[in-house]
């Protein structure tokens, strides 16, 4: 097995981690696969991260290092997975979700829980992915540098990835800040048609 993305990979500008981290390979408890779409929030002059308008946030991030994870549960249905980036010189801070995987492994398991879902539907979405992982409360905080079960693999060959603007949000809709595979069937938004997608419901999956 490839040596695993260390604290350092979390180290550097958060755009460059969150695009870097496409084409690398999530393992989670038996279960993962290439990540194929993330999404940036900076710490600051941010309005849509969550630290801008949670202390509790705020506070998490303080006292946490780079490579930790950040879940939080999304319209009070679905856990989101985020991780933080952060401590470098000179660096921008932030936090970085998830947002789709190309499924490869333990995909009985996740079959399971996404039943009659397509493969490829598998985790085309962030709160897909978290339910497909069997995500949960007590992955709060998880230190995916040191995990022995849970953790990234370097990217084995560069993608071709594309930027568009963040989705499902509310303020600064207007940032390109959110990385994806070119032409992959199994991110959540395409590239291009987020300005037609509106915010999703609580009883949708994003």
């Amino acid at each position: 097995m490839a040596a695993r993305l260390g604290e350092e990979f979390f180290q550097g500008d958060f755009l460059d981690v969150a695009r870097n981290l496409i084409g690398s390979t999530l393992i989670w408890d038996g279960c993962g696969g290439t990540v194929i779409e993330t999404e940036a929030y900076g710490i600051e002059n941010d309005p849509a991260c969550h630290t801008a308008f949670r202390p509790t946030s705020r506070r998490f991030f303080a006292e946490h290092s780079a490579g930790t994870s950040y879940v939080y549960l999304n319209y009070g249905v679905y856990w989101l997975l985020n991780v933080l980036v952060k401590g470098a010189p000179g660096c921008r801070d932030g936090i970085i979700l998830l947002r789709a995987l190309d499924p490869a492994s333990g995909l009985p398991a996740m079959r399971l829980r996404r039943a009659g879902r397509k493969d490829r539907e598998l985790c085309s979405g962030p709160g897909k992915l978290g339910v497909a992982l069997g995500l949960c409360a007590d992955d709060h905080g998880r230190n995916l540098v040191a995990s022995e079960t849970r953790f990234f693999l370097p990217a084995e060959s560069p993608l071709a990835v594309v930027t568009d603007v963040r989705v499902g949000i509310s303020r600064a809709t207007e940032f390109p800040w959110r990385f994806l595979v070119d032409g992959h069937a199994g991110v959540s938004v395409p590239q291009g048609k987020a300005a037609s997608t509106s915010r999703p419901s609580p009883s949708r999956l994003p």
